[in-house]
């Protein structure tokens, strides 16, 4: 009877001690699939390293719109708050000038490795403001073709734009 109470004891023990391992994993398992789990942390700091390089390398960006910027058309440099981070490991900023977030749009895409602004894309009114039509001196129909398809007022607020009219 004695070794019978001793084994039904054991027994029990054995089934509270596995009852308890059980619930500790399945609420690690579930900590580790939680929204709060080590993934998003890494992620988010990720995300938190992509902004502190992209405010880095914000100064470099306008270095370079100043440079293309022949007719000394930008007023203002405005960049978004959001930067992305490409699937190759680019950190993607974009961006406007003067106020003008639908015609004076650009996007610069930076190489965190070399702290580097790999390529820069601009809509394609603001890579008219950068045009040099001193290239096209020698075909002056060039520019005019392009200025015909604007109407007047475009056509004027361009010419202001680059200097040809005050």
């Amino acid at each position: 009877m004695k070794n019978t109470i001793k084994v039904v004891i054991i027994l029990f023990t054995i089934v509270i001690i596995l009852i308890v391992s059980l619930i500790i994993q399945q609420d690690k398992k579930e900590k580790s699939n939680d929204s709060g789990g080590e993934t998003v942390v890494k992620e988010k700091n990720d995300q938190e390293k992509a902004e502190e390089f992209a405010e880095k390398m914000k100064q470099k960006i306008e270095e370079r719109l100043h440079k293309k910027d022949i007719h000394h058309f930008i007023e203002k440099i405005t960049f978004k708050k959001k930067v992305s981070i490409s699937p190759m490991g680019y950190v993607t900023v974009d961006g406007y000038i003067n106020d003008d977030a639908e015609k004076f749009y650009f996007s610069a895409s930076l190489m965190h490795k070399s702290n580097e602004i790999g390529s820069m894309s601009f809509s394609p009114e603001l890579s008219y403001r950068f045009k040099d039509w001193n290239k096209y001196k020698d075909e002056p129909e060039i520019k005019e073709n392009y200025l015909n398809r604007l109407s007047e007022k475009e056509r004027e607020q361009y010419l202001k734009d680059i200097g040809e009219i005050e």
